[in-house]
């Protein structure tokens, strides 16, 4: 369900009011990202101390607590409210400083990539001469060491089928 101006306007005081039309998207636009970060700051506190207002007065109305103030509350659906709105406004400015982020992000990647391609280039073009000395010498790797088998050429058969017989020995159990 949507909330209207006028169930906003009796749910916020003046300075959340602010606050929540400081949020909308138009004009979170047109602040800088220091005026964003210290928006968000404050609209948290807000939400903070509105959401403890109502947990406190739905324990209240619970018999969970003692009532506070001069008179118990009836309902807690003024505070309820003013938690959505102020929960609902800290979203679209956490959403923008996402957007902000990312655009920063890919900003920053181009700019990385355009770099590469530059340092790419300028190594394409300074390439060493190439040697006319010759045939150029092939590297070849480690010599192979021949490892010496414990086992006679005589006996390796038999072992085999040794082991061929067990294994199906016990294949077959």
């Amino acid at each position: 369900m949507a909330i209207t101006k006028k169930q906003e306007l009796r749910a916020l005081s003046a300075d959340e009011r602010e606050l929540v039309d400081m949020s909308g998207a138009r004009a979170v636009k047109s602040l800088t990202d220091a005026q964003l970060s210290s928006l968000v700051k404050r609209l948290r506190t807000k939400r903070d101390r509105a959401r403890t207002m109502a947990e406190r007065q739905r324990r209240e109305l619970r018999g969970k607590a003692t009532p506070r103030g001069a008179t118990p509350p009836k309902a807690d659906d003024g505070s309820r409210l003013k938690l959505t709105i102020l929960t609902e406004a800290l979203a679209r400015l956490d959403a923008e400083t996402a957007r902000r982020g990312s655009v920063k992000a890919k900003a920053a990647l181009v700019e990385s990539a355009k770099k590469a391609l530059a340092l790419k280039q300028k190594a394409k073009t300074a390439r060493p001469p190439a040697k006319t000395g010759g045939p150029a010498k092939v590297v070849r790797g480690k010599a192979r060491v021949e490892v010496e088998n414990h086992v006679p050429r005589s006996v390796r058969g038999s072992v085999r089928s040794q082991v061929a017989k067990a294994q199906a020995k016990r294949d077959s159990r």
